[in-house]
């Protein structure tokens, strides 16, 4: 059976440029991060993020995406060498004031020592209003190039000087004994 141990929950008192839990133990299996967010990025539905692990910000990240959003159109984008994992999705500040997305992420085998690490990324832009242009749906597949390293920080933001808005929260699970 599993064990899922709470490593941190953090719910925003005001507007932060990041979440970004730093001294991850490495006593885990796997990590999951289930998330409450909005950001301000003005006059939009949906504000795309970023992913960085360990503070590298170098050109060791590829992803693959699926997404879908205003037009029911199911669109197909990756990249092999990027400085972050890219196209996550949070709810932006003209949906509904008090619509958050859910965006869930697990990282495998996170201190494995012989494989580069992976990432699956599953978010959603809910609006719950009749207008067909203002939601989202995005998932990624994501690899960190560095067999090495253990992630022990990780850094999750909306791009350019956008910010996570007060109260969105971020709980970051340690996992044993599952699989």
């Amino acid at each position: 059976m599993a064990c899922w141990n709470v490593i941190d929950h953090t719910e925003l008192g005001a507007s932060a440029a990041s979440y970004n839990p730093t001294s991850i133990p490495s006593s885990y299996d796997h990590l999951y991060l289930i998330a409450s967010v909005r950001s301000d990025d003005s006059g939009t539905y949906y504000d795309l993020g970023n992913l960085e692990f360990n503070g590298d910000t170098g050109s060791n990240y590829s992803y693959q995406t699926f997404y879908t959003h205003t037009d029911n159109t199911l669109t197909a984008a990756s990249s092999a060498s990027e400085t972050t994992v890219g196209y996550l999705m949070f709810n932006g500040p003209s949906t509904l004031a008090d619509t958050f997305g859910t965006f869930e992420m697990w990282i495998p085998n996170y201190t494995k020592d012989d494989a580069w690490r992976q990432v699956l990324i599953q978010s959603t832009v809910p609006n719950n209003d009749s207008t067909n242009t203002r939601w989202a749906l995005s998932s990624v597949c994501g690899l960190w190039k560095n067999a090495s390293a253990a992630i022990d920080e990780i850094k999750l933001q909306p791009n350019s000087t956008d910010q996570f808005v007060q109260y969105s929260s971020f709980t970051l699970y340690g996992i044993n004994g599952a699989g």
